[in-house]
């Protein structure tokens, strides 16, 4: 299934102040995975996100979303096969009422009303917050925003989901429901995230960034149990991965 693969080539890019965010990044990422993208602030994380549905255009290199490499002409097949969750679920709900958010997508990837309302109580029951459609976004929990935040990203039926941050604001209960989704998904999934305990819990792999580098890409338990690794680029062992030896 080509359209779920995302791979990225020699991938460069400056910010307008001649910051160079991105240098030389690669990686491959095939139908259904979950990778974890990991690194300290000013890492890369979010300049990266952007190229992968077109908010940014490569300067420098190759961004490939399924049978599409990035361009002008492709940004808008890109961002139909790429749904974006953004840290801030506010971004995402502007609507009146939750159903309006979710129909909003679809409407505008041109589906008939009928077609669309389908698509958006679909994604609702699909995140469990279907109850919620006449609500009014602003009187939502943080993790029922999140929550609604991924099924106005759903109901466009795309191939690949990106999630900036998408733990959160969330309390306990909000978070273990967010995974439970998430593990459920058979998108290919790219996280981007500080919360490395999620990442032990759903991405078999990760890619460290740092300086706008790949610094290293493989497995989760390898990357994230190596406590050097992780100290010299800004990040720390995960406790769920060390290991106590009280007597």
């Amino acid at each position: 299934m080509s359209h779920h693969l995302v791979e990225i080539k020699d991938l460069w890019f400056a910010y307008p102040d001649g910051t160079e965010a991105l240098k030389g990044v690669s990686f491959r990422i095939t139908h259904g995975k979950c990778v974890a993208v990991i690194g300290g602030n000013g890492a890369g994380k979010s300049t990266l996100l952007q190229h992968l549905n077109g908010y940014l255009m490569p300067q420098r290199g190759d961004v490939r979303v399924g049978d599409f490499s990035l361009t002008a002409e492709t940004a808008a097949a890109v961002r139909r096969s790429v749904g974006m969750v953004f840290q801030d679920s506010d971004d995402q709900l502007f609507m009146p009422t939750v159903f309006e958010d979710v129909v909003f997508g679809p409407l505008h990837l041109g589906m008939t009303a009928g077609e669309a309302g389908k698509r958006a109580q679909e994604a609702l029951e699909r995140v469990g917050m279907l109850h919620l459609r006449d609500r009014p976004p602003y009187k939502l929990s943080a993790g029922e925003k999140r929550a609604v935040a991924i099924a106005t990203v759903l109901s466009g039926v795309p191939d690949v989901l990106v999630m900036d941050e998408p733990s959160s604001n969330l309390d306990p209960r909000g978070r273990r429901r967010l995974m439970e989704l998430l593990r459920s998904f058979e998108h290919t999934r790219i996280i981007a995230t500080h919360d490395l305990e999620l990442v032990v819990e759903l991405c078999p792999r990760v890619i460290v960034l740092d300086g706008g580098r790949v610094m290293a890409d493989g497995p989760t338990a390898d990357i994230l149990g190596d406590e050097a690794l992780m100290l010299k680029h800004g990040l720390e062992k995960p406790h769920s991965l060390r290991h106590f030896h009280p007597h």
